[in-house]
């Protein structure tokens, strides 16, 4: 029995870690972002205890603050970034988060972060600029747990992962020491009862009183994640305070996107000015555009395909320097503009489009591509190669265009030919 709970733990770790680690690579869709402000409403709403918080902007209106009382204030730049306290503004000021007693230091520190922008190790080098600061009420915290509801394909459906040890990275918690992560598959219509509630705030290791505060608090954070359509919603930490509260301090929610149509609300809430411009073009042409270092720009569909197709590029000795992923069903329109995305990468220096046709039709393909290029001749050497639905059509179409393109069948062969023409 231990070594099956380890390996579902293993497993939750899988689906928690999968996005850190390959998703900065590969993402078959951008995921909708909401800022810290923006979560802490929506647990507001669904009666979830968070600390209190206000919010400033350019405006700087110290009337907002009014009626605003604490102890301490944590005063926090809002971007969609990690790394904020220990990141620098582009006007010299250091820190995106800062602590006070004092409240008539608060419209000060706001002050030298909206409107600047501000730099992390997670940020463009350039930063990202800051127009909002929120202020909260800051707690006197007693102990970190970590809780999480996520949509588990081990159990077909929601399941509960929680950790006394939170506060910290939760895959090193599930790698190093399963025995203090607790999963439990929960049926999406009895939904969290009093018992599983409580077994996981002991789990947790509250005590008297707070087990049951702890408790009430699981449950109303699993009636938020069924009415907000949510897969993922991770509360690290939440924590103990020294008065006697259960506080969500930090919250990351993952939504649905099947969903948009009826959380219209929160979709409307995502922000995207830090988003690469192209992966907005490509987004709104239900594309998906994923920036990288390299020099190779790289046209496929689907993700598997994408990721082999970049693997062949670095084995021959090149860089991608990003890739536009056509999905299924796409017309030739979307093909002459995901050409388009892809040139207007500075990076790029030769492109590989590499289609393994199935719903896709590669005459499609081949036909935006030539209309592309009619259109606007070809900034860089254009190396191709179409398998599937309707390849010979296609390779008949490109052959019969005049167009300085280099077809190549075998890929193997067609990776090593963009690399050299890249160099």
């Amino acid at each position: 029995m231990a070594a099956l709970n380890k390996t579902r733990n293993l497993s939750i770790l899988n689906v928690l870690s999968y996005k850190i680690k390959y998703c900065p690579r590969v993402n078959v869709k951008r995921n909708l972002n909401l800022q810290e402000y923006h979560s802490k409403d929506l647990l507001r709403k669904h009666q979830v205890s968070i600390q209190n918080f206000r919010l400033l902007d350019s405006k700087l209106d110290s009337k907002i603050l009014s009626d605003f009382n604490a102890k301490e204030y944590v005063v926090k730049a809002q971007i969609l970034a990690g790394g904020r306290g220990k990141g620098h503004f582009d006007n010299g000021f250091k820190g995106g988060v800062h602590l006070t007693k004092n409240p008539s230091e608060i419209l000060p520190l706001a002050k030298n972060m909206i409107g600047h922008k501000l730099i992390t190790k997670q940020t463009p080098k350039e930063g990202i600029l800051v127009d909002k600061v929120m202020v909260a009420e800051s707690v006197n915290i007693i102990r970190e747990t970590y809780l999480s509801i996520i949509m588990e394909r081990t159990y077909n459906g929601a399941a509960l992962v929680a950790s006394p040890a939170g506060g910290m990275d939760i895959e090193a918690v599930a790698e190093k020491t399963p025995h203090l992560l607790k999963t439990v598959p929960i049926d999406i219509y009895e939904g969290v009862t009093d018992g599983v509630a409580i077994e996981i705030a002991e789990f947790l290791e509250f005590k008297g009183g707070m087990v049951q505060k702890c408790a009430e608090e699981i449950k109303k954070l699993w009636n938020l994640f069924i009415k907000v359509d949510a897969t993922q919603l991770e509360i690290n930490p939440l924590v103990e305070t020294d008065d006697g509260r259960v506080v969500a301090v930090d919250a990351k929610i993952n939504f649905d996107d099947n969903a948009e149509f009826r959380q219209k609300e929160i979709f409307a809430l995502d922000d995207v000015t830090g988003v690469d411009p192209r992966e907005r073009e490509a987004a709104s042409l239900n594309l998906t555009y994923i920036d990288m270092d390299g020099s190779i720009g790289c046209m496929v569909n689907g993700a598997g395909l994408a990721m082999a197709t970049m693997d062949l590029i670095m084995l021959s000795g090149g860089r991608p320097a990003n890739f536009l992923d056509l999905g299924g069903g796409v017309g030739q329109a979307q093909v002459s503009a995901a050409l388009r995305i892809l040139e207007s990468d500075p990076k790029v220096k030769a492109i590989f489009v590499n289609v393994f046709a199935g719903i896709v039709n590669c005459a499609t393909v081949a036909n935006g591509i030539v209309a592309a290029c009619k259109e606007s001749q070809p900034k860089y050497p254009l190396v191709i190669r179409l398998e599937g639905t309707n390849a010979t059509a296609a390779k008949t179409i490109l052959e019969e265009s005049g167009l300085p393109l280099k077809i190549i069948n075998d890929a193997d062969e067609a990776a090593k030919a963009v690399v050299k023409l890249a160099k």
